[in-house]
């Protein structure tokens, strides 16, 4: 071993045994991670297990930005960015994580940033998935070309391409069981040492992380489809063999669909509604759908079935979600199950009183967000 890789795992040690003192947490995690000096990068990367990092960089920055940068590979890893990527594009996804994490760690005072890390405080507290859609609207559509001329120009941390393409799907598992064992050990010391809190932020991403493990449409199928657990007591035909095998509930199953068509909706955003509406009917057959376009006043119901064609959006004026729930308790058939399923972007007026059916809020990157919601279950378009 060469004194210099001996000066780097010195100040690898000296930073973990600060991390004890400021966050039992950040301590916890450092010691799932595994480092390795090269001189392949310019900075510091991960490959989601092992960090690498360029002794000359790490050398460069103080005592407190060393911490930093330490804690910004560790929360990529911890938070499994380099799985949640997926076929997304490596620069922006990498920007998308910066800012999640580096977001972090501005909560805690206890650490400094390297020189020039990426900061978007508007976006920080959404998941890396919804940035990442966000940038890419930004990119695509230049709604905002400041922000991502300035995200883009910034120097990431991460200038290392991870390999997650060439990873087989075992490795995957292990290493997202790997970090959730890490997460889960962290949690139990934090909150054993610090009152049951953990790190500002963390639980929230933790919920972020969470909710990236399950596709939107995993959601939409507990309210779509009919499964062995949704049942009618026993099913009469069997009884009489002495087998009490539970009754299914009949396939029927009526869907009020509401898109969003207020002024604050854009036409990508609209054809996006569009085009989910069109995956449901193709994906779920046996459900007796009814669409309603709705700003502040209601349009429809548009009976539709798989290969019907889509009406023409009607609204564009504010939002109120009053009356679509108004018209669904008017109008449902008592003698099917329903659900109801709002695309929207969440601003709006929301109903004094909770309605009668299950609801699922999908809603678009940007919108309002899952706490404000005041009923239903909230999943993000991404």
């Amino acid at each position: 071993m060469t004194t210099e890789s001996m000066d780097y795992e010195k100040i690898i040690s000296a930073s973990r045994l600060r991390m004890r003192i400021k966050s039992p947490f950040f301590a916890t995690l450092a010691l799932f991670a595994e480092f390795k000096a090269t001189d392949e990068i310019e900075t510091a990367a991960t490959d989601g297990k092992t960090i690498f990092y360029n002794g000359d960089f790490l050398l460069s920055l103080s005592t407190q930005q060393q911490d930093g940068l330490i804690l910004h590979e560790i929360l990529h890893c911890a938070l499994l960015h380099n799985l949640r990527r997926k076929d997304r594009d490596g620069k922006l996804w990498n920007i998308a994580a910066d800012i999640v994490v580096n977001g972090l760690i501005a909560e805690d005072n206890n650490y400094q940033l390297p020189p020039e890390g990426i900061r978007c405080q508007e976006w920080e507290k959404k998941s890396v998935e919804e940035i990442y859609e966000l940038l890419s609207q930004e990119c695509e559509h230049k709604f905002n070309l400041s922000i991502v001329d300035l995200l883009i120009s910034s120097p990431s941390v991460d200038d290392r391409q991870d390999s997650r393409d060439s990873m087989a799907q075992h490795q995957e598992a292990d290493l997202k069981a790997y970090w959730q064992n890490a997460l889960q050990q962290a949690t139990v010391v934090a909150r054993s040492a610090n009152h049951g809190k953990l790190p500002a932020g963390i639980e929230r991403q933790l919920g972020e992380l969470q909710d990236a493990q399950v596709n939107w449409r995993t959601y939409l199928w507990r309210f779509l489809v009919q499964t062995p657990t949704d049942f009618q007591g026993f099913d009469r035909r069997f009884i009489g063999q002495g087998l009490y095998l539970d009754a299914l509930v009949g396939e029927s199953l009526e869907v009020f669909v509401a898109i969003d068509t207020s002024g604050s909706i854009s036409p990508q955003q609209m054809n996006l509604f569009c085009s989910e509406l069109r995956g449901i009917l193709r994906v779920y057959p046996h459900i007796d759908c009814q669409l309603y376009y709705a700003d502040t006043d209601i349009y429809g119901p548009y009976q539709l079935k798989a290969d019907d064609e889509i009406p023409q959006p009607l609204g564009g004026g504010g939002t109120s979600f009053c009356p679509f729930f108004q018209e669904v308790a008017k109008t449902q058939n008592l003698t099917l199950q329903g659900v109801c399923i709002y695309l929207t972007d969440g601003y709006g007026d929301f109903p004094t009183s909770i309605p009668a059916l299950p609801i699922l809020w999908v809603v678009v990157p940007g919108g309002l967000e899952k706490t404000q919601f005041p009923f239903g279950e909230v999943v993000k378009l991404i």
